[in-house]
């Protein structure tokens, strides 16, 4: 028989829909209920793609015995982390602060009134990994409970002090700051400096395993070669881009990533797919191509987003969350390979195939193999004494032999919620890959993406945005990193179009959030809304974590729109709130990556490009496959003075391109090529 979360449309909740143990969502229900019976709330967190979450419902939750000790001591509440991520954000603080360590599924327990004083992550069903079983975890919490009360009580407050006061972590007052311009050249070379010292120069990447993509710090080494012709940034840049696809966390023959490594190597991948992932990778690969031209970028850019168009894409234009890493309970199934299944399907080719992928009759994981690459196509046809373009070609056949034999297997479940934020990080990315290889797809998909956010997940108000939509409903007011990443979205969209009307939507947006989201003391932005009620705190998230920083990215959209609107209340802003981080963001670049280019923008000024004319979209395109990221951008086909930097400009059937510092232009060039010359000498 199913319980609560048979009404919830959050996939992984549904997933626990007809677990013996009474969930509730969280919701008044819920937390009226605890303080009525005066029973301690367990919330358990975890999201659709989560393999670990996954093993402990198997083991624990639909358990019959463990659910009558859950169901008779606690209010037990699921929580999707996708949907919920301000719940995650601060019981996931909670937990480090008394562990040290976090992850998913989390598992933590709150008074009745909402505040949490024990947790933890996966618990075995019988004691093992040095953990204790999750029985007797149930059972002792519950003890401590009814024997401790007054101790549990005094925890819970001093933790969630603790919490309050952790928000400012990192953080200078004003008052605080050094005296003297933090903008410089010796903090971005610091910064650089730091980072390089994380970097794994061998496999790429930052860090040893579990290794993640990272790709803000990617970015700015990409900026920082820009900038200073530092040889060593791109190359642990590339290195890092080249590394993660050629390995096993890259689809060999479906395309898109996962979401980490477990290895150094990046050959074993955590296998789930996540749209965050896919975006920030398609972004951040667009740049490396705008800045290298290689060709190896160009393909996975393609490859990638044909797996979103093909299995991530809705009939209505939005994008779903996630894939799961598990298939038929198995993870990575749906992905590997034997040696004999790519005989039979390849045959006359499988010789060739299976030496370029490094395909072992024994395998290379667990007795299957994954699918991963050691040198380019190019290398491998020399090596092999073969025409380049005829391996390509027959590798690129095998591979569509393979996907169309994988088709047939069972599918991962998809996680077919649409996320407001995920999808804005995905029109970026459509918007980045238009403007690198000039793919008109692109940048339609973009455009109807924005179309259906627009009016699927607005709310009653024109401002007022829901977080996620699924089966025509939009649930869940949304969040700071929602409407960041959407101003994101719609500055980048303006700029492959020309559209002004993105603009507009990009400052009433940004005033929305200034006024319903400002920290007034410091004039940072909370994560959640002013008037949501059903928290314990409001957070303030600086540090990136999988996806960026609301706040980092709120600042980069404030410094853009202050240029565009000559607006210098937000630029005050802007400068301020990078400011009062920029000392942690020098010491730990790697965790404020987002922030660390801004620090990149300010430094080094921001160059005002505008292109005029009749006919402008040859020069435009030209334009935008350049690498040229400390700049806004406008362009017009006809007189247009709504904006300071169109103000005056004239429109003739010979495109002219502006170069303007602070609305001081140099006469217009005519050519892409005149205006690099130009941004090299100014």
């Amino acid at each position: 028989m199913p319980n609560r979360l048979i009404r919830e449309s959050s996939p992984y909740l549904l997933q626990h829909a007809h677990n013996p143990v009474d969930w509730y969502a969280w919701g008044e229900e819920a937390l009226q209920k605890a303080k009525k019976d005066d029973k301690p709330i367990l919330i358990s967190i975890g999201y659709s793609a989560c393999h670990w979450c996954h093993v402990m419902e198997r083991e624990s939750f639909e358990d019959i015995e463990t659910a009558g000790i859950m169901n008779a001591n606690f209010v037990n509440i699921k929580i999707d982390r996708e949907e919920r991520p301000d719940l995650d954000h601060i019981y996931m603080d909670a937990v480090q602060v008394m562990t040290g360590s976090g992850g998913w599924p989390l598992n933590v327990f709150l008074t009745p009134q909402g505040k949490p004083f024990y947790g933890g992550t996966y618990f075995p069903p019988k004691r093992s990994y040095n953990r204790p079983s999750w029985k007797e975890v149930l059972k002792s919490i519950n003890m401590a409970f009814l024997e401790k009360r007054q101790e549990i009580e005094t925890q819970s407050e001093g933790l969630t002090s603790h919490l309050i006061e952790s928000n400012a972590f990192g953080l200078r007052t004003k008052s605080q700051l050094e005296s003297g311009n933090i903008f410089n050249k010796e903090n971005l070379q610091l910064a650089y400096e730091n980072i390089m010292k994380a970097a794994d120069t061998q496999d790429g990447g930052f860090g040893k395993a579990p290794k993640f993509p990272q790709t803000f710090t990617i970015q700015f080494l990409l900026r920082h070669y820009y900038f200073t012709k530092e040889k060593e940034a791109l190359e642990q840049a590339c290195m890092s881009l080249d590394k993660m696809i050629r390995g096993g966390i890259y689809d060999q023959v479906g395309g898109g990533f996962a979401r980490y490594a477990t290895d150094d190597e990046w050959l074993v991948p955590h296998f789930e797919k996540m749209l965050y992932d896919n975006a920030l990778l398609v972004t951040v690969i667009s740049e490396a191509y705008q800045l290298t031209g290689q060709d190896r970028y160009r393909s996975t850019i393609i490859q990638t987003m044909e797996f979103l168009m093909r299995e991530m894409l809705s009939d209505e234009g939005g994008f779903y969350a996630a894939q799961d890493a598990d298939s038929e309970g198995e993870e990575g199934k749906y992905y590997v390979w034997t040696k004999e299944e790519i005989d039979k399907i390849l045959q006359g080719d499988t010789h060739l195939f299976c030496k370029y992928y490094n395909v072992l009759p024994a395998g290379n994981w667990e007795g299957k193999n994954i699918l991963h690459v050691e040198i380019s196509e190019e290398d491998f046809a020399q090596m092999e004494n073969a025409d380049v373009a005829d391996i390509k070609k027959r590798l690129s056949a095998c591979r569509k032999k393979l996907l169309e034999h994988r088709d047939q297997r069972i599918p991962p479940l998809l996680d077919d919620k649409i996320l407001l934020g995920w999808n804005a990080l995905m029109i970026t990315a459509c918007c980045k890959a238009y403007a690198a290889l000039g793919i008109d797809e692109f940048k339609q998909l973009a455009i109807t993406n924005i179309d259906f956010l627009w009016k699927k997940l607005r709310g009653t108000g024109i401002y007022h945005f829901h977080h996620t939509y699924k089966n025509g409903t939009a649930i869940i007011p949304a969040f700071l990193d929602d409407y960041a990443c959407l101003v994101a979205a719609l500055i980048q969209l303006q700029e492959i179009t020309g559209n002004s009307e993105y603009l507009q939507k990009a400052r009433e947006l940004t005033g929305w959030v200034i006024e319903n989201f400002t920290e007034e003391d410091t004039g940072y932005f909370f994560f959640t809304h002013k008037e949501q009620k059903d928290i314990i705190i409001r957070k303030k998230e600086l540090y990136d974590g999988a996806v960026p920083s609301g706040n980092a990215v709120m600042a980069l959209n404030l410094l853009y729109l202050s240029v565009l609107f000559d607006n210098n209340e937000w630029k005050k802003i802007a400068l301020s709130n990078c400011e009062m981080i920029s000392g942690a963001v020098v010491n730990y670049p790697v965790s404020f990556g987002v922030w660390a280019t801004m620090l990149q923008t300010v430094t080094y000024d921001i160059n005002e490009v505008v292109i005029t004319g009749q006919k402008t979209q040859n020069i435009v395109k030209t334009f935008l496959s350049k690498f040229i990221p400390n700049r806004v951008f406008q362009s017009a086909t006809d007189k247009n003075n709504e904006f300071p930097l169109l103000k005056d400009k004239p429109v003739t059937q010979t495109p002219l391109i502006f170069l303007c510092r602070e609305y001081t232009c140099q006469n217009p060039v005519t050519e892409v090529d005149e205006l690099i010359r130009l941004l090299e000498i100014v």
